[in-house]
């Protein structure tokens, strides 16, 4: 059964036969069903398809007003649907399934046709089905789509990358329905084959890390203040009413102020400690190791998620020694409740700087081994609008990159150096607390390491190299030759040493 303001496949071609669907949407679960309502809602034709007709017709009755749509049953029936040059966007589980679709799309369509990935596939994939499309003449675009169910629908932070040309013909579409900030869309083309669907694996590796700290600076307060839920919801609303304000910091709020409708309080004190993940923190982190890149705020997001995770480990294990602790007065040195408060304020938003710079590095590493061309201040102008990790010094980012598009680290902008600064003591006080009161906090340790390793002016890798010349002969530089010139010790023959 289908709604009246849909069309039928027989109505799918004009009276020439051509398709007359400006873009198509095979996927209908919320995001699928989401991004074509948005498309429909902007006045685009959408030509709809899903494996069980059943999510078409539903789509159809309960949104059909909201714009054009067009309900195929078949693949074949799909892509006659379409106008040429036809723009197929897939919505379906990566994977095997989105290999199939791919396949099932390219052998209905003809050279110049375009076929996106909207989900978030691995980049190598991606990489793998744009080289084996082009090969047969079509376009294959990974677009990574930022911004959940309500983005989808009200406006997401889109990533596409892919060819020039394909993007000349799909970019207007992606734009009028992405988020806009200051009368820009959060969309742009970010480079060829893999590239878009990197940026957002990436992007989701700062969202691991910007989560942590937030549930890291929750913890402190909940643990070493004694701070009910509401309390802490109270001081989330503050924050974002600073220069921490940002998606995650408001929805934080929210999330600890909702009450549970089974006991009546607070939602968060019942739900399991336990975080799931889908894979692309881990995608960020092994690419990273691919790439050497250290990233390893992200990395400590991810690891403390799995150690979460380990229910059977952490119980057999509850109970262990946690050494001779101090008061809590003790570890805060005199300082009092508020001035704490305001320490953890500014260790989150030192770490955050951290997270998107470890994140910012990755994705110049990554450009430049694939040869992608990816503009950091492109991905600081789409991320401040729709995506989860929004933010308002997002702003920030983008001046600093417009100033200097080679700056080799984000705390290295004068900006972001002077936030650093004013708040490291804060930063040093809130990791030193918390390792004298037992509350881990991978999140800020990781990130405040990093940071003072990036400045050291010598770090124990000397030693490191040391050692791995006299067990391996892997050789060494020296402080005082020409750079790459490198050097052995004759460990076990008179410790003599020679050029490699």
């Amino acid at each position: 059964m289908t709604s009246p303001t849909a069309n039928s496949p027989a109505d799918s071609t004009d009276a020439a036969g051509v398709g007359r669907a400006q873009i198509g949407v095979t996927g209908l679960a919320v995001m699928g069903s989401n991004l074509a309502r948005n498309l429909a809602r902007h006045g685009h034709t959408v030509a709809l398809h899903n494996r069980h007709a059943d999510k078409t017709d539903r789509l159809i009755a309960e949104h059909g007003d909201e714009g054009d749509f067009v309900r195929t049953e078949s693949i074949e029936e799909f892509v006659a649907a379409l106008q040429k040059p036809r723009r197929a966007l897939i919505m379906v589980k990566a994977g095997q399934p989105t290999d199939q679709v791919i396949e099932q799309l390219a052998a209905a369509m003809e050279p110049g046709d375009i076929i996106i990935d909207g989900g978030n596939a691995l980049f190598t994939d991606t990489i793998r089905r744009e080289h084996a499309l082009r090969e047969r003449g079509l376009h294959f675009v990974g677009a990574g789509v930022s911004g959940g169910e309500v983005g989808a629908l009200e406006g997401p932070s889109i990533m596409p990358g892919g060819s020039v040309e394909s993007y000349k013909s799909l970019g207007p579409l992606l734009e009028s329905i992405a988020a806009q900030v200051d009368g820009t869309p959060c969309c742009t083309h970010i480079g060829p084959d893999g590239s878009g669907h990197f940026v957002k694996m990436v992007h989701n590796g700062i969202e691991y890390s910007d989560m942590q700290l937030i549930g890291e600076a929750y913890d402190l307060m909940r643990r070493v203040l004694g701070f009910d839920a509401g309390r802490i919801a109270e001081v989330f609303r503050d924050w974002n009413g600073t220069e921490l304000e940002s998606y995650l910091v408001e929805i934080t709020a929210e999330v600890l102020d909702k009450s549970d409708p089974q006991t009546g309080g607070p939602l968060v004190d019942v739900i399991v400690d336990a975080a799931e993940q889908k894979g692309t923190g881990r995608w960020t982190v092994k690419a990273a190791l691919d790439l050497g890149v250290p990233v390893t705020g992200i990395a400590e997001a991810v690891f403390a998620r799995a150690l979460s995770g380990a229910r059977t480990q952490r119980a057999a294990t509850k109970g262990l020694a946690g050494g001779t602790l101090p008061t809590v007065a003790e570890a805060l040195g005199g300082h009092s409740e508020t001035e704490f408060i305001e320490d953890i304020r500014r260790a989150l938003y030192a770490s955050k700087v951290i997270a998107y710079a470890q994140g910012f590095d990755e994705i110049k590493a990554g450009s430049d081994e694939h040869g992608w061309g990816v503009k950091p201040v492109d991905l600081a102008t789409i991320w401040r609008g729709g995506c989860i990790i929004r933010a308002r010094f997002l702003d920030r980012i983008r001046e600093a990159y417009t100033s200097n598009p080679e700056l080799p680290s984000l705390v290295l902008d004068p900006f972001f150096r002077s936030a650093i600064e004013e708040g490291l003591d804060s930063w040093r006080r809130v990791v030193a607390a918390a390792v004298r009161l037992g509350v881990p906090t991978p999140g800020f340790s990781s990130s405040l390491a990093y940071y003072d390793g990036l400045r050291a002016e010598r770090l124990p890798a000397a030693l490191t190299q040391g050692q791995r010349d006299y067990f391996g002969a892997h050789t060494y530089e020296r402080v005082d030759a020409p750079e790459g010139k490198k050097f052995h010790i004759l460990w076990s023959e008179g410790g003599a040493e020679i050029e490699a």
